[in-house]
Formats: structure tokens, sequence, C-alpha cells
């Protein structure tokens, strides 16, 4: 009898751990869904102290995500194993690591055009390896959202921060977000989704940050309840809409009429190219409403600007604070956020009366400057330096840009 007792009470044992279990794979289904402005705009937020590759995380529980596809390269490897977590727990619907970087990103286009929310990430070299296919999601209007994590690329192989990478994305098409810090990621990564599948849209979205600067160290997130969520995504209200895998369309580069004429394909082929850069262009609209602008500027009166994006907006914050307190001088300064679409017409109004630019950039080659220069032609007068720059995972000290800032000075570093 008390045998017979003993396995009673070891099985309802079991049975409650199997309970306790399914409820907990169960979490997504119980969170509740919320309007996009309500999550970015009005739900209450507590603080957290958490690294950049945890803040990802938190956005992606509380973003409805169907698909996520990982294949491990650092600094990201840590990001997408807490994606894993997040579906043992019931918040991701798909999770599996794929074979490689292409078929990684193959699988998202395909995962997506079945009308899927999906994303993945990656970091330098593996951005490298898959940016064949990357650079098709934007003409296959595949609105997925890739998150980079950004490293050294070149030889010698190293694996810290260097964000040259970004430069081969800004000509593809995808459109581009930059964060600062962990609060950027989190923030950046949810809105992601929402300014992806717009309709008029209908394009990938790629969130990066400056690796290990970010992704490894902590800082303060606000965050909402993880007991909401984004809607699910309409892949029916879309540019291009979701494939029928059980009657697949005749997809238009297998007509013979048009692969045997060069004109018709040239004509095709622009014009698609056309309208993919003109539903980049339409995501302003959606920057400006979730994300406050294209831009952010400090002390938009004063005569010698900083503009950066990523990591060395924060160390440009830190020099305009060290060159008012320090040096009794106003410097201004503009964080970019969209790397695409560009802000050129923000930025010739912010710099209309600035007399000198300086552009820190963790980076050798200066993508942000070149840019910058472009946007500004014949529409300032100011002077534009180049740099300061570090690379290949070097910090940049403060002290650089206050040199460059006040050349007559003498700053060590």
């Amino acid at each position: 009898m008390s045998d017979s007792a003993g396995v009673k009470d070891v099985t309802a044992e079991k049975l409650a751990e199997i309970k306790e279990a399914a409820e907990e794979l169960s979490a997504g289904d119980r969170q509740k869904i919320v309007t996009p402005e309500y999550m970015f705009f009005e739900a209450p937020r507590e603080r957290a102290f958490i690294t950049g590759s945890e803040a990802a995380k938190e956005a992606i529980r509380r973003s409805n995500v169907d698909v996520a596809i990982s294949y491990p390269i650092t600094p990201q490897s840590e990001t997408m194993q807490q994606v894993g977590s997040l579906w043992a727990e019931g918040y991701v619907k798909e999770y599996y690591r794929g074979e490689e970087e292409i078929g990684v990103m193959s699988a998202i286009a395909g995962s997506s055009r079945a009308g899927a929310r999906s994303m993945t990430a990656t970091a330098g070299p593996g951005l490298m390896r898959g940016m064949e296919v990357i650079a098709s999601w934007p003409g296959g209007r595949i609105p997925a959202v890739l998150l980079i994590m950004c490293r050294v690329v070149n030889c010698p192989l190293a694996i810290q921060p260097d964000n040259v990478e970004l430069a081969y994305l800004l000509n593809s098409g995808i459109i581009l977000f930059h964060g600062e810090n962990q609060q950027d990621f989190f923030d950046y990564t949810m809105k992601a989704f929402i300014i992806s599948e717009r309709p008029e849209i209908t394009l990938p979205v790629a969130v990066a940050v400056d690796g290990f600067f970010v992704t490894h160290a902590r800082g303060y997130v606000n965050i909402p309840s993880k007991d909401i969520k984004l809607p699910p995504r309409n892949p029916y209200a879309e540019a291009v809409p979701a494939m029928d895998n059980e009657n697949p369309p005749a997809r238009l580069s297998r007509d013979a009429p048009i692969q045997k004429s060069n004109f018709i394909s040239y004509h095709v082929h622009a014009s698609w190219q056309q309208e993919v850069w003109a539903a980049n262009d339409r995501a302003r609209r959606y920057i400006n409403k979730y994300m406050g602008g294209l831009i952010e500027v400090v002390n938009p009166e004063a005569e010698i600007m900083l503009i950066a994006s990523g990591s060395a907006v924060s160390q440009s914050r830190e020099a305009v604070r060290q060159a008012e307190e320090e040096h009794n001088t106003k410097i201004g300064l503009i964080k970019v956020r969209s790397l695409r679409p560009f802000p050129t017409l923000e930025l010739r109004e912010a710099c209309k009366n600035v007399k000198r630019i300086i552009i820190p950039e963790f980076n050798h080659m200066g993508w942000l400057h070149r840019e910058v220069v472009t946007a500004l032609y014949r529409h300032s007068t100011a002077e534009i330096v180049p740099g300061p720059r570090v690379f290949g995972g070097m910090s940049m000290p403060t002290e650089m840009i206050l040199q460059t800032i006040f050349p007559e000075k003498k700053f060590s570093f």
C-alpha cells in the first residue's frame, strides 16, 4: 500500500512538473497583443541593467516572432543563443541552427516569403559570407529583420569591434539603422519589425550596433512588461503577397521573352530597383513616427558640430560635455539613427549655420564621412573634417575628439 502510494506521489509530482513546463512553453500564447503605439510610447517601463545581447533578446520576446534562424559568429552568438531560450519558453514559434550563413539567409528569405515574421543575426565575416543572399532580399521585397553586431572583417583575423562592414549594406536597398547603446538595440529591433512590414515598404531592416561595446557591455534599458507583444504580421497586406507554397506562382525570371530580350530584362530590373529605393525612402514617415526622426540634434545653435552614428555617438556626447565644462565651448552633436534612408534633408537643415563639422568613426574608410560630404555638397560652406577614426577594435578616447575640436591644444591619449 505504501509503495503504491509512493508511486502515485511520484507520478503526481512528475505530472505537475510536465504541466508547469507546458505552461512555460506557452508563455508567448499568454502574452497580450497591443498596438505598436502602445508598446513604444504608452506601456509602463521598468529599468533594467542588462547587456546589449540581453536587450535584443527582450525585444524579440515582445515582437511576436514566428521564425528565428541562427548560425554562430562572435559577437552575435550570445544573442541568438538567448533567442533559442525564448523558443524553449514559447516566445518564438520556430528556431533552429542553420548550416552556414548563405543557408541561413536563404532560409530567412523562404520563411519570410511564406508569410512568417522572420529574423536572424550575424557579424563581420558572417555578414560578408551571407551578403549575396542578403543583397537579394530588398529586390525580393523580403520583410525580415537582420541584427548586426559589427566586428572586423579583414585580415588579420580579429573579433574586435569595427563597423566597416556597414559600408557594404549602404547600397543594397536594405533599410539600415545604427544604434548607439543597449536602449537603442532594444527599441530599434522592435520598431524594425513594424517598419519592415508596412504595406508601402515591405523591405528588410537591419539593426546594427558596434560589437562588444554594446553587445557584451551592460547599460540601463527601460523595457515594458514581458506580458505584452506586438501584433502578428499580416503578410496578405504587403507589396508582395505571401507565397502560396501549395500553388507557387510562375516567377518573372522564368518568362522566356524576358530572358531572351535584353531590352525588356534591363527595363524590368531598372524599374524594380527604382521601386525598391522608393520604398526605402517611404520608410522615413515611420522612422519619424516610431523613432523620433532619422537624427537627433544636441545644441543645434553651435557653430562646431559632431556628426556620428553607433558607439561614436556616446564618445561624442562626452566630448560635448567636456568641451563646455572644461573648455567653455559649446559643441553640437548630430546622432544619425538611420543610415538608409539617409537623412540628407535633415542634415542640410541642421548644418546650415555650422562652420566646422567633425565626423568621428569606428572604421578606417570613413563611410559616414563620405555620406555626409555627399549630402552637404553645395548646401554647406562648413569645413568637414574626416575623423578622428579608430578601427580594428580600438577604443576612441574622448581626447581624440577634443584634439580635433581644439587643434591648438595638447591632449594626452
